[in-house]
């Protein structure tokens, strides 16, 4: 499922600037994942559950630019954009609950990307 997407300003440049500094970022990885998996744990609460099917399509994962919440898939549940951004032709209003997972869970998961860069400046000599 495509759509929101929560940015932290900067992290392009911060990357860099860790890249330069001799980081490999390989923890930044590990972060993204924690903080996705938590985003991802509150949208289930805030999922509809019909026949579980959906529920049950909520994952996370974690690259070196980015956690990622997906949701549905292309065989079993194709429905999943439909039920979080809806259809206007066809009557269905939005329910936006990865989006609102994300949101809500932001005090838990903001402190993770602090930690790491606050302990990642600590082993850059010269900071």
């Amino acid at each position: 499922m495509t759509g929101a997407v929560h940015e932290v300003a900067g992290g392009r440049q911060l990357r860099k600037t860790l890249r330069e500094a001799g980081e490999d970022l390989s923890d930044l990885k590990d972060v993204h994942k924690q903080a996705a998996t938590l985003a991802a744990n509150r949208s289930k609460q805030l999922a509809p559950e019909r026949s579980g099917r959906l529920l049950a399509t909520i994952r996370a994962a974690g690259t070196k630019t980015a956690g990622i919440v997906r949701i549905g898939n292309n065989t079993r549940v194709p429905y999943a954009p439909v039920v979080h951004w809806g259809w206007a032709a066809h009557h269905i209003a939005p329910n936006p609950f990865a989006s609102k997972g994300a949101q809500q869970s932001e005090s838990t998961w903001l402190p993770l990307y602090e930690r790491y860069i606050g302990n990642t400046l600590n082993k850059i000599e010269g900071i």
